[in-house]
Parts: structure tokens; C-alpha cells; sequence
């Protein structure tokens, strides 16, 4: 090996050497940074812009917060929790497992937290990321791991006139605790997974709220109950009785992939058990229509709740289909011209998909940003690799989405393939691997192919599932089990492999 010139323009202190740069300690980064740990890495870094681990699940603290996949199933195969308290955990649980997972598999140290990256650059000679960090520290990696999801970037409408209110306004990501809600006027601003969650808990408080609906979700009964203490004990002793709920729960949930992916028409049966949910609940034939979907079941994120549709049937709740024109500095103006006075706006519109990195530049060989190779339609092979960006892995990325199962499992699957990826890399003291271009257009050609005939294209509305050309660039069109099987074993004959040896990077 070669010595490279240390970058003179930092001091020694702010330059950090790694194998692997893991980018969030959400469900992804954390279960990436404990495989490593098992596997014998441990020159690796994680790194966390909050002052905890968790990622959705430490920033997202709304009222109500929870999961809508079973608890015993969203969480790590090789940490299966027997405590869960509920079928559906809500989010403090859900965060004390993943502090305690961090702490367990002894990864805490690995964490650098309040740690913002701003830029990531290959370096072709030296064949690593450089990345800086917001306090100018470098970290130079073989291999750099994003693990920042897709639902980590709120999306806020930009409403007409909004620089001009003077009430409070926030997202659920970044629920301002400080706020009395307590005898307020409120406007909740879209319909979405969180909203349903939160609008329950606050229509008690607040004097009036007026949720303004773009479209209806459809909404099933969740079935949530608590867990019994013997059905802990039972956990607690039996590790068989753990893998047979894990089992039980993966493929009752597998089995809406046949409505989904397979036969659409299937979704009438939901659709079906949908209407009876709502009917039960609201007995306002006005309201109920409302309520109702345009699209099929399953097109958008079909949700689960039991108390949203009664918060609507209060007295100081009110729905709004209308949509807003404009915001004044005391109230929210709907498209009739009708001003209603709020105290405060609440965002529950979800996130920026597309653009879960926002600001953050990563560029890959040539000064190539990943933003410019994304400016279409975001790809990746397997929906983690990206052609023209070396040594760079996504998790959860492109086509790697759920709409029927859990997500974790996806999660581990990814997991598996970069640890081999990196053993590939260390064993083999490779230079670079970049994913043949062929291959990644393949996937997605493959992709597209594959999601034609299923519901979130042939639904008939429009999400966030979809580009602007209608294709499919988030959800995987088809069985996890399968996406499994795809990702089992990582294999060089899918990239351009460097051998040329590493430039070592030394901090003298």
C-alpha cells in the first residue's frame, strides 16, 4: 500500500478512519451496526444527527405514536423482545427496545451523536467516502452505509399566506411539545398515518379542530389488545413459542401480497370489511360519504384504527373535503371563501419520499450527485445499489418499500447482503465495488414491469408510492420472501470490480 497526503486544510483531530459509515441509528442503521458487531467489525461509526438512537422512532413523538405492524414482528429476528406489552407497540416501547438493543449488542460507543452529514465524496485514489461532517470533522470510510429511510423528511404544504399567521404551526414529525393544546383552536392539515393516530388523542383538549381531508384513507379495525402476563411468561420460556408468533404474524401478513401484487380484486374483500368498520362508527350518512374512498384498497397506505372515525362523530371536531385557499394571520380560508380562526396549524402530511436526503450532497466517481442520477426517478439495484457510486449502500432505498408486511424484514435482508458485500471487500482488500449499469436498469425495468398490474398503479388515485410519470419507485411489487431469496447471497458478477490496491489514509 501507498500513503495518502493527509488533508492538510484539517487538523489531525478532525479526521476519523473507518471501514464502514453508517448514516442513522433507526431500525436500519442500529441492526446494520449490531450484524457488524456480531460479524467481528468493529471499525465502524454511526453516525446521528438527534442526541439518541431510534431515528423514526426517537424523532416522531406525537400523541398517540405507534406501529401498525405486531409488535412481536417489527423488531430483529436476533432480538426478539417477549415483553412487548401490546400486539401493536406504541412508540415509547418501541424506542426503549431499540435503546436497549444499542446498549445490548454494545454499539452505543460506535455512535456519534448530534452529528449532522453534509457532504460524502468517492475518492477514487484512495478508493473511500470522505465525509464531513456540520462541525468539519472528515471521516474517511471504505464502504458508506444511508440508512436514513424514506420517511425522515417531513413534507409541509406550502400554503398561501402562511408567512402571515400568527398561531403556532407543526409537523407531527416535530411535535412541539410546549404547546398547550388545552381549549384551542386547532386546523390539522392532512389525513394521513400519523393523523389518524394523533387527532384521536387531541380532540378531547382542544376547543374545536377542524381537519381538513385532501382524500379519505380507507380505515380497518386494528386489532390491538394487551399482551397477558402468561402470554409473556410463555415468550419469556419458550424461544419456540417466539418463532411460531413470528411465524404465525409473517405469513398472515404475507398473504395480502396476493390482493396487492397478484389479484387486486381480492382487495373488494377489505374494501368490504372497510365500509362495515365505518358504518359501524359513523352513523352520519353525510359524513360517512365523506369518508368514503374513490380509489381501491391498498392504492394508497391502507390504515388501522379504532377511535379515529368516533373523534370525527364529536361535537368539536369538524371535517373539511373542500381544501384550503390561503391562510391569514388568524385563520385558515377554505376554496368556499369560508375563514375558520385557529390558534394553531397541525401538519399530518407525511414525508418527502423522494427526496429523503434533502440537503445532503453525496457524489459519487466524476462529482456525480446522487441527486443528478435520481433528477427522473430514483434507482438503485436491489434498491441498494447505484451505478457510479462505488462502495455505497442504501437501505430501504428505491423499490424496497411495504405496503403488507414488515418492514424489518427488508431491513434484514439488506443487512445480510452488505455484510457480504464488505467481507468481499476486506478478504479481498477490493478497491471499489460499482454496480454494473446494465443491472441496475434491468431492476428497474424489472420493477416497473412488475408493478403494472397491481393495485398501487391500477388503484386509481395518486400517492406518494409513484413518480410523476406514474411509475412505481418505492414499494417492492412483490413477496418479501422473494426479495429475501434475490438478496441471500451478495455476487460480484453484479459490479465492476477494482482491484487496484487501497491508498491507506493515516491521521499521523
Amino acid at each position: 500500500m501507498t500513503r495518502e497526503k493527509r488533508n492538510t486544510d484539517l487538523p489531525p483531530s478532525t479526521q476519523r478512519v473507518v471501514d464502514v459509515a453508517i448514516v442513522g441509528s433507526g431500525l436500519s442503521g442500529l441492526g446494520m451496526a449490531i450484524r457488524l458487531k456480531q460479524s467481528g467489525v468493529d471499525s465502524f461509526v454511526v453516525i446521528e444527527r438527534e442526541d439518541e438512537v431510534g431515528g423514526t422512532w426517537n424523532v416522531n413523538r406525537y400523541p398517540g405514536c405507534g406501529c401498525d405492524v405486531q409488535s412481536h414482528l417489527y423488531s430483529f429476528s436476533f432480538a426478539q423482545n417477549p415483553n412487548w406489552s401490546r400486539m401493536f407497540a406504541r412508540q415509547p416501547e418501541i424506542l426503549d427496545y431499540l435503546k436497549d438493543c444499542a446498549d445490548r449488542f454494545g454499539v452505543r460507543p460506535h455512535v456519534r451523536f448530534n452529528s449532522e452529514l453534509t457532504d460524502a465524496q468517492w475518492n477514487e485514489a484512495t478508493g473511500r467516502w470522505i465525509v464531513s461532517l456540520a462541525d468539519g470533522e472528515q471521516i474517511h470510510a471504505r464502504v458508506l452505509i444511508s440508512a436514513v429511510g424514506g420517511l425522515s423528511r417531513p413534507s409541509i404544504p406550502k400554503l398561501p399566506g402562511i408567512a402571515k399567521f400568527k398561531g403556532a404551526q407543526f409537523h407531527s414529525q416535530q411535535w412541539d411539545q410546549e404547546f398547550d393544546l388545552q381549549g384551542k383552536r386547532v386546523a390539522v392539515v392532512g389525513t394521513g398515518a400519523s393523523a389518524i393516530q394523533f387527532v384521536p388523542q387531541i380532540a378531547d383538549q382542544v376547543a374545536q379542530l377542524d381537519l381538513y381531508q385532501r382524500s379519505a384513507p380507507w380505515v380497518l379495525p386494528k386489532p390491538d389488545r394487551d399482551i397477558t402476563e402468561s402470554e409473556k411468561a410463555l415468550y419469556r420460556k419458550s424461544w419456540r413459542a417466539r418463532i411460531a408468533q413470528r411465524l404465525r404474524l409473517y405469513w398472515q401478513l404475507e398473504a395480502r401480497a396476493l390482493a396487492f401484487i397478484v389479484n387486486p380484486r381480492l382487495l373488494k374483500l377489505g374494501e368490504r370489511e372497510a365500509k362495515r368498520h365505518l358504518r359501524r362508527q359513523v352513523p352520519d350518512r353525510d359524513l360517512r360519504a365523506k369518508l368514503t374512498p374513490d380509489y381501491a384498497l391498498g392504492c394508497k397506505r391502507a390504515l388501522i384504527s379504532n377511535d379515529y372515525y368516533p373523534a370525527l362523530m364529536r361535537d368539536n371536531v369538524a371535517l373539511h373535503t373542500g381544501g384550503i385557499k390561503r391562510v391569514t394571520a388568524t385563520g385558515v380560508v377554505d376554496n368556499d371563501g369560508v375563514e375558520r380562526p385557529v390558534d394553531a396549524i397541525i401538519y399530518g402530511t407525511g414525508f418527502d419520499v423522494r427526496n429523503p436526503l434533502g440537503p445532503i450532497q453525496i457524489r459519487g466517481r466524476e462529482g456525480r450527485s446522487i441527486h443528478e442520477a435520481w433528477s427522473e426517478s430514483p434507482s438503485a439495484y436491489l434498491g441498494m445499489s447505484v451505478s457510479g457510486f462505488p462502495n455505497l449502500f442504501l437501505m430501504l432505498g428505491p423499490n424496497t418499500g411495504l405496503g403488507h408486511n414488515s418492514i424489518v424484514y427488508m431491513i434484514e435482508s439488506q443487512i445480510e447482503y452488505i455484510l457480504g458485500a464488505i467481507r468481499k471487500i476486506r478478504r479481498s482488500d477490493l478497491h471499489a465495488l460499482d454496480v454494473k449499469q446494465d443491472q441496475m436498469l434491468n431492476f428497474s425495468d424489472e420493477m416497473q414491469t412488475r408493478s403494472q398490474q397491481t393495485v398501487w398503479t391500477q388503484g386509481g388515485c395518486k400517492s406518494w408510492y409513484l413518480d410523476d410519470k406514474g411509475n412505481n419507485f418505492s414499494l417492492w411489487p412483490g413477496f418479501t420472501w422473494q426479495y429475501r431469496q434475490r438478496t441471500s447471497k451478495f455476487k460480484l458478477k453484479d459490479y465492476h470490480i477494482t482491484r487496484t490496491p487501497l491508498v491507506e489514509v493515516v491521521q499521523g
